[in-house]
């Protein structure tokens, strides 16, 4: 009888090889961006891919000031935040929070798409967002990534 011994690998801290990818989020659609920086984030385009580890890679997001939403979504979609005192329930329309604050929105649609627990507050802190082209992360050497050939 032939015995071939197959070994499940699973990814951990020490194993884990985690590089830097930068992402230009100009003339993006942020959704469509923010799903596939989120699995970057994660780890499941790594063939030793673990739900469990970070073995994601870190990402660098530039222009997020650029960013497209499609139909009449500037006006339309809505950010609810509560103070935490009763009648506190406050709503920031997409097009006053680009103003305000141009990362939020990449960053809030990302974050909602890692998971919900220690893991997923671990990822969001390898996520760096930039309103313009310029970034402090130049010695990491990051690869450009090109949105349209990952799609």
């Amino acid at each position: 009888m032939n015995t071939l011994s197959y070994k499940t690998v699973s990814a951990n801290k020490e194993t884990v090889n985690k590089e830097w990818i930068l992402i230009d989020a100009e003339n993006e659609i942020l959704g469509r961006m923010a799903s596939i920086a989120a699995k970057f984030l994660r780890g499941k385009y790594k063939p030793n891919f673990t739900p469990h580890v970070d073995c994601g890679d870190n990402v660098i997001i530039i222009n997020a000031d650029k960013i497209r939403l499609s139909g009449n979504k500037w006006d339309k979609k809505e950010y609810i935040r509560h103070t935490t005192y009763p009648g506190g329930q406050r709503i920031t329309v997409a097009k006053d929070l680009m103003a305000k604050k141009p990362t939020a929105m990449v960053e809030k649609a990302i974050k909602g798409m890692l998971p919900k627990n220690r893991l997923g507050r671990e990822l969001f802190r390898n996520l760096h967002v930039y309103a313009g082209p310029e970034h402090p992360h130049e010695a990491q050497k990051p690869k450009k990534i090109n949105l349209k050939s990952i799609r």
